[in-house]
C-alpha cells in the first residue's frame, strides 16, 4: 500500500507539531518552509486534521496548532484512514472487470491490506518522536533554521 501526498504530508504536519514543549505553537508558515510544501495543500490538511481532533488551530495574530490530544493517543491507522481518499488497494467495478466473478486478486489484496492496517495499529505518534531520536534533532534543527532566517 502507497500512501498519498495528502497522507504523506499529514504526518509531516504532526510530526512537526509533536516534537515542539510545552504546548508551543507551529504555524502554518513554519511547517511549509520546513518541509517545503504548498501553503494551500498544508491549510486544508491542518483543517483536516484540527476537525479530527488530532491537532488544535488556534486562530488570530498570536495563533497556531498543537497536538489536540497527546501523540501516544494519536494511532497511525486512524491517521490514515482519514486522509486517504478510499483504501481499496484495487477497484473491479470501473471499468467493470470481466474476469471478477472467478478472480482472487481482490481477496488477497484486501487481505494483505488488512493486515498492513492492523499492523499498523500498534504505533502510534508518540512511537515516532521518541525522546532524543534522529527525528526529534533533525525537527529541532528545522526549528533553529526557521529562526535564524
Amino acid at each position: 500500500m502507497k500512501l498519498t501526498k495528502h497522507t504523506d504530508y499529514a504526518f509531516r504536519v504532526l510530526l512537526y507539531v509533536a516534537v515542539k514543549k510545552n504546548e508551543e505553537l507551529s504555524t502554518i508558515k513554519e511547517i511549509t518552509h520546513a518541509f517545503d510544501m504548498s501553503r494551500d495543500h498544508v491549510m486544508k490538511i491542518v483543517q483536516k486534521l484540527s476537525k479530527a481532533g488530532f491537532i488544535k488551530a488556534l486562530r488570530g495574530k498570536n495563533g497556531g496548532i498543537r497536538l489536540g490530544r497527546p501523540a501516544n493517543e494519536i494511532v497511525i491507522t486512524d491517521v490514515i484512514t482519514l486522509m486517504e481518499a478510499t483504501l481499496a488497494p484495487v477497484n473491479c467495478e470501473q471499468p467493470m472487470c470481466g474476469i471478477k466473478q472467478g478472480c482472487k486478486l481482490a481477496d488477497i489484496l484486501f487481505e494483505a491490506q488488512d493486515k498492513y492496517l492492523s499492523h499498523l495499529k500498534q504505533y502510534s505518534l508518540a512511537d515516532l518522536v521518541p525522546e532524543n531520536s534522529q527525528t526529534v534533532q533533525l525537527i529541532n534543527t528545522m526549528f533553529i533554521k526557521k529562526d535564524a532566517e
